[in-house]
């Protein structure tokens, strides 16, 4: 019997699977569906939309896609308050659709990875309402409900993402329910086994709809202290990643998670191919962030923040990324990302909007062994835009004082070309977010410039990929202020980041060589040497 396309294709998938996983040095990109693409005028991305860019997707040269929350939610947090953990929110389709787009993916080479909300439900959730109608209901002891203090306020001194009490009163029984994000998103009880095996359930209904894996939102907090004790203040030199002065030592940072992604690194396992699991693990200690890998046994990748928000000068990066590869297991696959949804782009953070510097970033990103996630956007060096206040969607930012960032600024609509509607919507639609400046920055512009950041991206891509097996060897040569000298498996880089001198690097014995600045490096001649530019990156491959 002939088989299909479709057929054969998985067949490939699998084989590959069997070698090493397929998330091994790939590539993933992050689409944050609500601003990628909208099909029906609405203003909104959605799943039809995100259809029509799975060519784009597979041209780009990307492994995996993670799709922001699909779920269905009043959107109190923009999908983070999941309603349903077993359908689609019509905003984005249907499920036939999520099906759909799955398939379509799949035939191209493309997993699909969704977003898991395990730490809180939405207030509007089934389980809550049950909760609250009725506090002698089984659904109570699937949230953190307690008792306040003797002088009637909350139990303990925890704070929810805004800086408020994590804890708001249900005046029906007269006891508080937990809350780290906003007062709709209420925690769920992680020591109640009915919770765990309902979240068994989800992860095995979407395995077998085909989804490859989910990104693990907070993941390193859904499980609290059970005594509620207070968490305690940070010293002053560890605020970086402290919660408003607190160390969230008994809020979050559980050593029971663990055992919690053994068992679901077995479900994820049992799948062929094997599903992932990536946690969004808010951590300030490699250490801290190795343990989340197991001995190779829980999750498959964590995310690694450190690096996110580090500086961007040579010293700091090398140190972040030697420091990480020292520490996590030799099996363990390293993270590494410059933007997502929640914080700035780092078009902006870290080059300050340099086109250059832009790229710069963008050539250590796709150079470095592990797994790479790009933020939709990142590939043409979208930057965060200035969203005005009376514009503004993110309820949770507006309820921080003196926020050191709006989140909207980063979760503005995708620009595929220039003019009316950017092609994200039709003419005449309004977007849910207002688009950045109409400055060339957008996919059909730069698909027609050889030195585009978008070119250098699947330049970039390509060559990673001629090379996967080999990037688990990493040596750092050399890093000075201005300059960091790397070798990474076949690729050897160097990347000045120097504000106005050149650099003369040793030309190494390769014959292919992409530049930051200027595309694909013809011949390389005779010399020993080889110029790299202030602000230019240049990738040799052996």
């Amino acid at each position: 019997m002939i088989r299909s396309r479709q057929e054969i294709v998985r067949t490939m998938m699998q084989d590959v699977d069997r070698i090493r996983p397929w998330w091994e040095n790939g590539v993933l990109y992050h689409i944050y569906l609500r601003s990628f693409v909208d099909s029906n005028g609405d203003g909104f991305g959605d799943l039809k939309g995100a259809m029509g860019k799975i060519d784009y997707l597979s041209d780009l040269g990307v492994d995996g896609v993670w799709l922001s929350p699909t779920m269905p939610s009043p959107n109190d947090d923009w999908g983070y308050d999941v309603a349903d953990y077993l359908g689609v929110h019509p905003d984005y389709g249907t499920i036939d659709d999520l099906d759909e787009f799955i398939e379509r993916c799949s035939e191209k080479g493309v997993r699909v990875l969704l977003d898991l909300v395990p730490n809180h439900t939405s207030s509007s959730h089934p389980w809550f309402i049950k909760a609250i109608e009725k506090p002698e209901s089984p659904f109570r002891r699937y949230y953190v409900f307690a008792k306040g203090k003797q002088d009637g306020s909350p139990p303990n001194n925890w704070k929810d993402a805004t800086g408020a009490s994590a804890w708001t009163l249900d005046e029906r029984s007269g006891e508080y329910y937990l809350h780290n994000f906003l007062p709709s998103q209420p925690d769920l009880n992680w020591w109640n086994e009915d919770v765990q095996r309902e979240f068994e359930h989800i992860l095995r209904f979407w395995f077998d709809r085909g989804v490859a894996g989910f990104r693990i939102d907070v993941a390193h907090g859904i499980f609290k202290d059970k005594l509620l004790r207070d968490d305690p203040p940070a010293p002053e030199m560890s605020r970086q990643f402290s919660h408003f002065g607190l160390v969230e030592t008994y809020s979050k940072n559980r050593d029971e998670v663990h055992p919690l992604y053994k068992r679901w690194r077995k479900i994820a396992d049992a799948y062929r191919p094997n599903r992932l699991l990536v946690g969004e693990t808010w951590v300030g200690d490699i250490g801290r962030l190795a343990r989340f890998y197991g001995d190779g046994d829980e999750l498959n990748l964590a995310f690694n923040f450190m690096f996110v928000f580090t500086e961007f000068d040579p010293k700091s990066l090398s140190e972040i990324v030697q420091s990480t590869l020292s520490v996590l297991p030799d099996t363990a696959s390293p993270v590494w990302t410059g933007s997502n949804h929640d914080i700035s782009r780092f078009p902006t953070r870290w080059a300050h909007d340099d086109d250059d510097k832009t790229k710069v970033a963008l050539t250590i990103l796709l150079t470095l062994p592990g797994t790479v996630f790009l933020y939709y956007g990142d590939e043409i060096g979208m930057r965060d835009v200035d969203v005005p206040i009376e514009l503004q969607r993110d309820p949770m930012t507006k309820l921080i004082p003196m926020a050191r960032f709006q989140r909207d600024r980063a979760r503005t609509p995708m620009p595929w070309r220039s003019g009316d509607g950017r092609g994200f919507c039709d003419p005449g639609t309004t977007p849910w977010l207002p688009f950045g400046p109409d400055d060339g920055r957008d996919v059909q512009s730069q698909s027609l410039d050889e030195s585009s950041a978008l070119t250098l991206t699947k330049r970039l891509i390509r060559l990673r990929c001629s090379v996967r097996d080999t990037l688990s060897r990493f040596e750092s040569l050399e890093v000075t202020e201005k300059l960091w000298r790397y070798r990474c498996g076949d690729l050897y880089v160097v990347a000045n980041f120097a504000e106005d001198e050149s650099y003369e690097a040793p030309l190494p014995p390769y014959k292919e060589a992409v530049s930051s600045r200027y595309g694909a490096v013809g011949s390389l001649g005779d010399s020993d040497l080889f110029e790299v530019g202030p602000k230019e990156a240049v990738v040799f491959r052996r």
